[in-house]
């Protein structure tokens, strides 16, 4: 972060004069001002250990699936190697649904695509026919 910046937390005079109107429009945004001037520097570091918790939490299935699947065994093999053969046959269909939802995306834009030409070249002949007609010249904007 700047350490320049106008707004820190820090007791500057931009943050007291914000804390003091927050107070006078509506005590909350006051309250929130004096805590974020009293507690801000560690909301930094309370940011960042809560997003690389959320990275390592919600990392995507793939990587937890074999994660979960390298960190943690139950002592039964047979239990373990059946996860593992599931967990394997989930992961071959989250890629048949990505490469259909892939197959789908192409297809609804590529239908877009083709209904916008139509509607232009529609737009285009009505704009050329009624522009042409009887004593009028046709005026083509480039």
């Amino acid at each position: 972060m700047n350490q320049s910046a106008l707004i820190r937390p820090d007791w500057t005079p931009a943050t007291i004069a914000l804390m003091v109107l927050g107070f006078v429009v509506f005590w909350p945004l006051g309250l929130a001002m004096l805590a974020y001037i009293l507690f801000g520097e560690r909301l930094r570091g309370f940011k960042r250990d809560a997003n690389d918790r959320a990275d390592r939490m919600f990392a995507g299935c793939r990587r937890a699936g074999r994660r979960y699947n390298t960190h943690f065994t139950t002592g039964n093999v047979a239990f373990d190697d059946w996860r593992k053969a599931e967990l394997e046959r989930i992961e071959e269909e989250r890629r048949k649904l990505d490469e259909m939802r892939e197959e789908f995306d192409n297809y609804v834009r590529e239908l877009r695509r083709a209904k916008d030409q139509e509607e232009f070249d529609r737009f285009m002949r009505e704009r050329r026919n009624n522009s042409s007609g009887p004593g009028q010249n046709p005026v083509v904007d480039l």
